[in-house]
């Protein structure tokens, strides 16, 4: 049987936080969440907000962070986009790719998911990539079938050191910013398809070893549940991390 391991807590801001307002929220969170040896703590700003986390957050190298997304190119004519290399000169030691808002919105496929992957490894910063499947998928049972397209695509465009750096969040996206919660039983079980995912695409080894993350409608009321389920490595939070009480509550579940 897995051994649980130390709890991530990642924080998806979305479209929200400019500069000013992300200087205002490090400084209220610091003071509500005590640095946790046992616990990992990364936020995911807005881009043009990178910057001020890291000032805001000079004093707490415990509180990480990250972009939410990057382009597939190191550099370019390509107005408007954000590069992996921009982002590491920030200070940020992470990224996410892939997740289901970029799939629908910006039309992000699998083959530039795993693109952006490697950009982002290229550039030292850790990836996460996002998996999940829509309700209409889930009803027609397809959720093995998506999520292991979904996880298959990612590790073939990345080499055994890239995969070893890879974080999993399964974001089930009919559960995303709905209210609506998969229960332990429903996250067990999609965290069980992407381990044995995996272990399809890389290794036994690679599998056991692999964070996986739950997100979707996470907040204070339901981390510890989350958190105890079998396979559940942390969580990646929306909207209940905008707010610095209720986020610092959610960092403070799962202690030893």
């Amino acid at each position: 049987m897995r051994e649980p391991c130390a709890p991530l807590f990642a924080a998806n801001w979305k479209m929200y936080k400019g500069p000013a307002e992300t200087a205002e929220f490090v400084h209220s969170f610091a003071r509500r969440h005590e640095p946790r040896d046992d616990a990992t703590v990364v936020f995911f700003p807005p881009s043009i907000s990178l910057t001020a986390f890291a000032a805001a957050a000079g004093g707490r190298p415990d509180l990480e962070y990250g972009v939410q997304d990057v382009h597939t190119e190191r550099e370019g004519a390509h107005t408007g986009a954000v590069s992996a290399p921009m982002v590491a000169q920030t200070g940020a030691g992470w990224g996410l790719a892939g997740h289901s808002e970029r799939r629908r919105e910006f039309g992000d496929d699998d083959e530039a998911v795993g693109r952006k992957l490697v950009r982002l490894l290229e550039s030292s910063l850790r990836p996460i990539l996002c998996v999940g499947e829509t309700l209409a998928e889930r009803e027609a049972g397809r959720l093995e079938e998506v999520l292991g397209r979904q996880v298959g695509a990612a590790l073939s465009a990345l080499d055994v050191a890239g995969r070893g750096r890879l974080v999993y969040a399964y974001e089930p996206v009919w559960a995303i910013g709905t209210g609506r919660t998969a229960s332990p039983v429903d996250a067990s079980g999609a965290h069980a398809i992407v381990r044995a995912a995996i272990a399809t695409h890389a290794s036994a080894a690679e599998a056991e070893a692999g964070l996986i993350l739950y997100g979707g409608s996470v907040k204070p009321g339901n981390i510890e549940e989350l958190l105890a389920a079998a396979g559940v490595d942390g969580v990646l939070v929306g909207g209940a991390s905008l707010d610095p009480d209720g986020f610092a509550a959610i960092c403070r579940a799962g202690r030893a």
